[in-house]
């Protein structure tokens, strides 16, 4: 049934699947480093918490290759919590409640929290990427993708996508 299916959304993420501006650290009407509000639907029995990764997965190496570039880490988000509220990024504390054990690892600025895009060259693919996990993800200080990938094999119950265009 497609109405049980494991869903990521952005209420902010038209339908033409594109990243509004105001997310990224590009041109007028830009927010610098403002987090897009995030909801999820269908989260998989057994859940225990929930991470995310978001990635430019159309971000050129300097030396040739695609090599994705990661934007923003999550880990231990409670799998209660329906969503992220846009401008969540830096905030967990802040927020508190159900949301002060969130923690934002390092993303490839090799700082924690959500980095918009500013690109040489539009229409790359930004894929939000969220995981269901049978546990919490115990990574110390110093979460990363590398990492967090590394602890989940084996401990994934579900995964959402959700890819939107800048």
């Amino acid at each position: 049934m497609a109405s049980e299916e494991f869903r990521l959304v952005s209420p902010e993420i038209n339908h033409q699947g594109r990243l509004p501006r105001k997310y990224t650290n590009e041109g007028q009407g830009a927010k610098k480093n403002i987090s897009p509000r995030l909801e999820w639907y269908n989260v998989p029995e057994g859940t225990k918490s929930l991470a995310l990764v978001v990635e430019d997965i159309d971000a050129p190496d300097p030396s040739g290759p695609i090599v994705p570039w990661t934007h923003w880490v999550v880990v231990n988000i409670p799998p209660t919590l329906k969503g992220l509220p846009e401008g969540f990024s830096g905030k967990e504390e802040e927020v508190g409640g159900e949301y002060a054990g969130i923690k934002e690892g390092n993303n490839d600025w090799k700082v924690p929290g959500w980095r918009g895009p500013k690109l040489p060259t539009h229409g790359h693919r930004f894929q939000f990427k969220l995981y269901a996990l049978d546990d919490e993800v115990h990574l110390g200080n110093k979460v990363t993708k590398e990492r967090l990938l590394e602890a989940i094999e084996g401990h994934v119950l579900g995964e959402a996508v959700l890819t939107a265009i800048f």
